[in-house]
C-alpha cells in the first residue's frame, strides 16, 4: 500500500514513459508541420512583367492529413478561409489523448503575394509549449516568441511565417504553373529569419484515398545528408499537399492526405 497522494514507482515509470511518447510524437509533428511547409519568396520577385494582369487567387478548403512516426498516428485538420475584409485565416489543429497542437496563420492577400499578420501555434499535454509571430505594417522589425522569449528580427518585404509560407508557393504556382528548378524561401523561425531552399524533382503519379493524382514533387535542400524533406502538391487541386515525408536521426515522419473540399466540392482523383 502507498500513502495517500504518493505515486508508486510503477506508477511513476509509466507516467514518464507516456510523457516521453508524447514528446516524441509532438517533435515529429513540429518536423512534419514546420519543416514541410514552404514558401516562395523568390518566386515573387520572378515573376514576368510581362504577365496578362489577371490573377488567379487562393480558394478556401479544408484537408485532413494522417501523420504518423514511430508507430503512432494522429489526424490534422488544415483550413483556410477568408472573410469579407480580405483576412485570410490557416488553421491546422490535431489531438491524441491528452495531447492537442495547433496552429493558426492570418494574412492577406495582394495580388498574388501573401502579406503575413500573424502567426500562433500551441502545444498543450503532457509537454507544453507555445510560438508566436508578429508581422506589425507600422514596424521595421518582426516580433518572435521562442521558448518564452520574444525578439525582433529584421523586416523585409518577403518573409513569411511558417504556415503562410505553404499557401505562398501555392498562389505563386496557380498564377504561374510551371515549378522552378529551385526557390529561395524566408521564413520568420524562432530567434531568426532563416533562409531554405527548395528543389523541383519532377511529376509523380500518387495514390490516395480520393483516387489517382498527378503531383509536383519538392525537395527540400538540407546541410545535413542525414535529413530530408519531400513535399508533393497536386496542381488538379489547387496545388493542395498531398505528402510530406520528413527524415531526421534516423526517423521518418509521413503525412498523408486522406480527404478534402475545395470551395465545398470534394476533390476526387481518376480511378488508376
Amino acid at each position: 500500500m502507498t500513502a495517500t497522494g504518493t505515486r508508486s514507482p510503477a506508477i511513476r515509470r509509466t507516467e514518464k514513459t507516456r510523457r516521453l511518447a508524447f514528446t516524441r510524437l509532438n517533435t515529429a509533428l513540429l518536423l512534419v508541420v514546420f519543416s514541410l511547409s514552404f514558401s516562395s519568396a523568390r518566386a515573387q520577385d520572378d515573376q514576368s512583367t510581362t504577365r496578362a494582369q489577371t490573377h488567379r487567387t487562393l480558394t478556401p478548403y479544408d484537408a485532413v492529413y494522417k501523420t504518423s512516426t514511430s508507430g503512432l498516428s494522429i489526424k490534422l485538420r488544415r483550413s483556410l478561409s477568408m472573410d469579407d475584409n480580405g483576412d485570410c485565416r490557416l488553421t491546422s489543429e490535431g489531438k491524441l489523448l491528452v495531447a492537442g497542437i495547433s496552429e493558426v496563420s492570418v494574412f492577406t492577400l495582394d495580388d498574388e503575394h501573401i502579406q503575413p499578420r500573424s502567426y500562433v501555434y500551441q502545444l498543450s499535454g503532457p509537454v507544453s509549449r507555445r510560438r508566436e509571430v508578429h508581422f506589425d505594417k507600422d514596424s521595421d522589425v518582426i516580433r518572435s516568441l521562442y521558448k518564452k522569449e520574444w525578439y525582433e528580427l529584421p523586416k523585409t518585404g518577403d518573409t513569411l511565417d511558417r504556415m503562410s509560407q505553404q499557401e505562398q508557393l501555392r498562389l505563386s504556382l496557380l498564377n504561374d504553373p510551371t515549378p522552378r528548378e529551385d526557390i529561395l524561401f524566408h521564413v520568420a523561425d524562432g530567434r531568426k529569419v532563416k533562409e531554405y531552399r527548395l528543389v523541383y524533382q519532377g511529376e509523380e503519379r500518387l495514390e490516395t484515398p480520393m483516387g489517382w493524382v498527378n503531383t509536383l514533387h519538392f525537395e527540400r535542400d538540407h546541410d545535413d545528408p542525414d535529413r530530408q524533406s519531400g513535399v508533393w502538391i497536386a496542381p488538379d487541386w489547387d496545388y493542395l499537399m498531398v505528402r510530406t515525408v520528413h527524415v531526421d536521426n534516423g526517423k521518418t515522419t509521413i503525412a498523408n492526405l486522406i480527404s478534402a473540399d475545395i470551395a465545398g466540392s470534394a476533390v476526387s482523383g481518376s480511378s488508376s
